[in-house]
């Protein structure tokens, strides 16, 4: 019986067609709720919380029966990666047009691999062996790169191939093995363009090496290529980092000359950043203003002006500033609110403040907890925690759902006063909803305060259950159980069955259980 047609993929030469026994299922699937009711295919992966849970069923259903365009399957593949959802994008190039060729890796299925391969009509180009070698790369590490990298045929390693291993070799912060990877390009006229030479720059300057970008810039000359503004940038940052302004003022010239690059607010954010932390205000001011000139409608670039002058402390070209955003761009989103909000906050202007969360509730369609954040944090950094409380409470009131985050910033705020008790109770609240941000990280130091005291001071019931919370969004550790041996001392109950758990969770006594543990004879002495 002939296998069932799932999809064909088009292009201008010829349509590719995959069938029911091409899709070798071997991952556990988490399919996104209701996905009948969900009408683009972005919608339904986005509707993936995890990004590392399988997206196979909702490609298929997507695919079922359609005459899918190959330059679709490109472009979602770009979209993901823009979206740092590198698992997803390799996922679904497994699925569609890489599937086999990727279980090679994967599945242990080489020789059948290269057998189809061979007789296989599908045709790959150098970029899509570039966008899987970076996937790869992401997802699965540098060893799986290179295996890659090393099974394609000579005719496959072009330009794009070894830019995508240099890439895998930059992420990692390999530099010999990048320098080995270009001297080795070079041989091969594959240094003609920018690219790799700026990813070499950029290796520099994530490994603090800022005084060798611009000797990689010279060479980029002297090889007869032209840099780029990425070129550029990357040069005029090292030279920044490094406090050299004068360098960095000639090579900002240099640039602005070039008749191929156009200037934009970027590059005169990036000296005016520099100038701001060496308190140098006049010529900060100079390149804000030449950053304005080239804004236009850009509201990331009304952002970046607003947190300069808030750093700045000027309030007026603060306000400035957001009534031009508002009346050159088309709408300001939580991201602008916010970080209007964090200016005024910076500046102390918590009245000011106030009025502006009243505005974005008016105008938001989605209540965004980070934006009131903003707010709750400005209360905590002037001691008025109550106040934040306050707030949050009534927000919730008003039937908004909150967010752990909000109620681990009140939780701080309680802590610094010392008032742990409230922090305990607040930060209980935060635990409680977790589920609401699955992402929440609290923070190490307000866990510690807690469990610190509520070993010193709690009763054993709340140690038992905030650990037994705490154990469902951190792992367990040490630190838990000696709060909870210091809590059950206290109160004259009996510790053995706890250090029988605490062996089982593979966690070995140390000097400071020790010392814990003395506490429970000095007890006994007393009592007795």
């Amino acid at each position: 019986m002939a296998s069932r047609t799932l999809f064909t993929i088009s292009n201008n030469k010829k349509t590719k067609t995959l069938t029911a026994d091409w899709l070798v299922m071997t991952r556990a699937y988490c399919v996104a709720p209701n996905p009948a009711n969900i009408n683009s295919l972005y919608s339904r992966i986005n509707a993936i919380g995890d990004p590392n849970c399988s997206v196979t069923p909702v490609l298929q259903q997507w695919v079922k029966g359609k005459n899918v365009k190959e330059f679709q399957l490109q472009r979602l593949i770009r979209d993901l990666r823009s979206r740092r959802r590198y698992t997803h994008a390799l996922e679904y190039a497994w699925v569609f047009k890489f599937l086999f060729f990727l279980y090679a890796y994967v599945g242990s299925l080489a020789e059948q691999v290269s057998k189809w391969m061979s007789s296989s009509d599908i045709e790959f180009s150098s970029s899509d062996y570039a966008v899987q070698l970076d996937l790869i790369g992401r997802v699965n590490g540098l060893t799986a790169a290179k295996n890659f990298f090393s099974s394609l045929r000579d005719q496959d390693k072009t330009v794009k191939t070894y830019g995508a291993l240099l890439n895998c070799y930059v992420r990692v912060g390999l530099i010999d093995e990048s320098l080995s990877l270009m001297k080795k390009m070079k041989e091969m006229g594959f240094l003609s363009s920018p690219l790799n030479y700026n990813n070499l720059m950029c290796l520099y300057t994530h490994r603090g090496q800022f005084e060798k970008v611009p000797d990689v810039l010279l060479e980029m000359k002297t090889n007869g290529v032209s840099p780029d503004k990425f070129s550029y940038k990357i040069c005029i940052n090292s030279y920044g980092a490094r406090a050299d302004y004068d360098i960095m003022e000639k090579v900002l010239q240099e640039m602005d000359s070039q008749r191929d690059i156009q200037m934009d607010w970027c590059t005169y954010s990036l000296a005016a950043n520099y100038y701001i932390k060496a308190g140098l205000k006049e010529k900060a001011l100079h390149y804000l203003k030449e950053c304005e000139k080239k804004v236009g409608n850009d509201a990331e670039g009304y952002d970046h002006l607003i947190s300069f002058y808030a750093r700045l402390g000027n309030k007026d070209e603060l306000k400035r500033l957001w009534d031009l955003q508002k009346s050159k761009c088309r709408k300001q989103t939580n991201k602008n609110y916010i970080v209007m909000l964090g200016s005024l906050v910076k500046l102390g202007e918590l009245e000011e403040t106030e009025k502006l969360i009243d505005e974005w509730e008016l105008s938001c369609k989605t209540y965004d907890f980070r934006v009131p954040n903003v707010l709750l944090i400005g209360y905590c950094q002037k001691d008025l925690v109550e106040k934040a409380e306050a707030k949050l409470q009534d927000i919730i009131k008003r039937r908004k759902i909150a967010i752990p985050n909000s109620w681990s910033i009140v939780a701080t705020g309680y802590m610094n006063k010392n008032k742990m008790e409230k922090a305990f109770e607040c930060f209980k609240e935060a635990l409680a909803i977790q589920t609401q941000n699955r992402g929440w990280k609290p923070k190490a130091g307000l866990i510690s305060s807690i469990l610190s005291w509520l070993g010193e001071n709690g009763e054993v019931e709340d140690a038992e259950a905030f650990v037994k919370l705490l154990r469902t969004k951190v792992p367990v550790n040490r630190e838990m159980y000696h709060a909870l041996l210091k809590a059950y001392i206290r109160n004259g109950k009996e510790v053995e069955g706890l250090l029988v758990s605490m062996k089982d969770d593979k966690i070995d006594e140390n000097g400071d259980t020790m010392k814990i543990l003395s506490l429970q004879d000095q007890n006994s002495e007393v009592t007795g």
